[in-house]
């Protein structure tokens, strides 16, 4: 198989699962809006950079089975298991929506509160299933989970490095005591 240059400009575009069939074919995770596209990017990169090449794409329960041309058997597929798929940055489209990102984009942001206080920065990005999860390492130490949502997120900045977070919102103030009596309620 070709290497691939190693690069920090690589975008993880897929994961690959288990063997599917005898001749070489795999599930395969992707990260991408449309699964059906992961070829379309050109060739994948592994972390040890070898270099695959999507030859055919099919549909799948919750991933798609793909059959790379440099994968010729079931032991060769099965060796792929658990195997991250990256692609150069400059492959992807630069023309996005209003409010979309690619997640590679969002790392390492800095996380703040309206126009000023640092909150800490993004470390990662997660679907768990419910939906994108910031993970946020916080600059007092630690880290905790934001929900990427609007409520939560109200502002994406990348030109200014960063990300604005409303605390309520994100779960990032505690909950007043609702046993406590509030401002104004009996004596």
């Amino acid at each position: 198989m070709n290497k691939a240059k190693n690069s920090d400009t690589r975008i993880q575009l897929a994961t690959v699962g288990a063997a599917q069939g005898l001749r070489g074919e795999v599930r395969v995770k992707t990260f991408t809006g449309d699964p059906m596209a992961i070829g379309d990017y050109g060739p994948l990169s592994t972390q040890d950079g070898r270099m695959l090449t999507v030859d055919n794409v099919r549909p799948a329960k919750n991933v798609v089975v793909v059959r790379f041309a440099e994968i010729g058997d079931r032991a060769a597929a099965e060796a792929l298991n658990g195997t991250a798929l990256f692609v150069e940055r400059s492959a992807l489209p630069e023309d996005l929506e209003d409010e979309e990102y690619y997640h590679a984009d969002l790392i390492g942001l800095a996380v703040v509160e309206g126009e000023g206080g640092r909150i800490g920065k993004v470390r990662a990005l997660h679907d768990f299933g419910g939906g994108d999860i910031l993970e946020v390492a916080l600059a007092a130490g630690g880290s905790v989970m934001i929900p990427f949502t609007r409520a939560a997120v109200p502002q994406v900045r990348i030109s200014k490095g960063e990300i604005e977070v409303d605390r309520v919102a994100a779960g990032l103030v505690e909950d007043e005591d609702p046993d406590m009596p509030q401002e104004g309620e009996g004596t």
